[in-house]
């Protein structure tokens, strides 16, 4: 008898090796504390840091209270976001398998798990939050100061 095929795209093992790092990649995020919204939580070094290793390039002493070398590694809330993530993913686990083997064709995995299974209802006009965007230029994504994009437009996984 002839074995039934699964494209990747649908298989398991697309959808074991997309949750097993998935969390690690939180570590890249920083915090921007001196933005109110969401994007506190973002790639990239804040303003202050910039402004810090500006300032120690040009020979400047800055004394924060911490070595020099542990200044860009993630701080404590984004090390709290990571084991934030992997127990939402243990927690969620039958959900998220729920969604990708009989639900991702009729709605996305925001709708389907954070608006649906995680967040109470006063806590998901974080989904629908409207962001300026600024203008980026990595990796040939150009897009035009004051573009509007929402975090369901994101494909972050």
């Amino acid at each position: 008898s002839q074995k039934k095929r699964t494209e990747y795209r649908r298989s398991e093992l697309r959808l074991l090796e997309s949750i097993e790092n998935v969390c690690d990649r939180i570590l890249e995020y920083n915090l921007h504390k001196e933005r109110t919204d969401s994007t506190r939580f973002a790639k990239g070094m804040s303003e202050t840091f910039k402004t810090l290793h500006g300032l120690v390039d040009k020979g400047v002493k800055v004394d924060l209270g911490i070595p020099l070398e542990l200044w860009d590694k993630p701080p404590v809330e984004v090390t709290q976001m990571k084991s934030q993530c992997e127990n939402m993913l243990e927690t969620y686990e039958d959900a998220i398998y729920e969604w990708y083997f009989h639900e991702q064709d009729q709605k996305s995995l925001i709708d389907h798990l954070c608006a649906e299974q995680v967040l109470a209802a006063d806590d998901r006009k974080c989904l629908k939050e409207t962001l300026e965007m600024k203008e980026k230029k990595e990796k040939g994504n150009k897009k035009a100061k004051g573009n509007k994009q929402t975090k369901g437009d994101r494909e972050d996984l």
